[in-house]
Formats: C-alpha cells, structure tokens, sequence
C-alpha cells in the first residue's frame, strides 16, 4: 500500500488533479482505472501500471506527466516491471498494433517514440489489454459522446482481443459495450 500511496503522491504532485478528463480529473480516472483492474484480479504490478498508464502521455491522451527520458524515475518509484507496462502502454501506435491484438502468437508493437516494432512477451500483452479495457471502460462510462464515437470500435477491438482478456475484463466489455458474452 505505500507504493500506491507514494505513486499517488507523484501523480498529485504532477498536477493530475487539475487535468480535465472524462469523470472529472485525470487524477480520477486513474484511481478509477486501478481499482477496475483490481475488481477484475489483476496483479499489483498491472494495478499499479493502470494507476500511471498516461504517464509517458498516450497515442489518445497527449498530456505528459514524465518524458520518456525519465522513465528510471517512474521505475524507481513502481517498479521496473509496472515502469515497463506503462512505457508499452504510453508508446503503443494503436493504428499499428490494435488490429493484431486478435491474431495468435507473438505481438509486434510499434513504439510511437521510437518508430520501432517489436514484439512485446505474451503476459505483457495480455496486461496492456486489461489496462487498455479498463481505460476505455471508464473513459466511455464517463462521456457519452465518446462511448457513441468509439463503442463500436472498441466492442470489435475487446472482441478480437478476448483470448487475452480475464473474464472479469470481458464481462465488463459485454456489459458496457455488448456483444456475446460466451464469445471467444
């Protein structure tokens, strides 16, 4: 519990309760991400990856808490392995790497840093997947406009990606988005 303390402590300190966002704060929203991964029994490091998740900025959220040159500061703070979640996290090109979310083996993720693809190891895709669900989830749970713009994309992105997906994080998208809940 101190990390998490300490984590939101740094996330205050960079100025996330005064940053806008669907729900109220970014602030917010990640306390809300982080117990959405929790309720659905993710481990601690996904958690508290969920809880920093925009800290590098992401290819949808373009505010940047911490530059990517900072990441030993962030990883000194959670952990090297949650650090690594939300570097993969905040670099994903969605273009580049949502439509193979569905496709068996490995992940090529194409780092919109560095322009670089790489394939990411399968725990780490299955957990920026759970972060990726419960980000959205709240993000279209708080704003209307958003969930009637990008419901449908996103119930086709959690549909190709539902091998990789807890079934907590699934029956969260069927309830939130539809679909078939046996599906997958």
């Amino acid at each position: 519990m101190e990390t998490r303390t300490r984590t939101e402590e740094f996330l205050l300190t960079h100025g996330t309760d005064r940053l806008p966002h669907p729900g109220g704060t970014l602030f917010d929203h990640l306390r809300r991400v982080a117990a959405t991964l929790a309720e659905w029994g993710a481990e601690e490091t996904v958690q508290v990856a969920g809880l920093c998740h925009a800290a590098y900025g992401t290819d949808g959220f373009d505010q940047v808490l911490l530059d990517v040159t900072e990441r030993a500061t962030l990883a000194a703070l959670i952990g090297a392995d949650a650090e690594a979640l939300v570097y993969l996290y905040g670099s994903c090109d969605r273009d580049a790497v949502y439509p193979l979310l569905g496709t068996p083996g490995p992940v090529p993720f194409r780092d919109r840093f560095s322009g670089k693809a790489a394939p990411a190891p399968e725990p780490s895709v299955r957990a920026f997947l759970e972060i990726t669900a419960a980000n959205e989830l709240d993000v279209t749970a708080h704003n209307a406009e958003l969930a009637a713009k990008y419901g449908p994309s996103l119930r086709r992105l959690f549909i190709r990606g539902r091998a990789r997906l807890s079934d907590a994080a699934w029956q969260a998208c069927v309830r939130q988005l539809g679909g078939d809940p046996d599906q997958g």
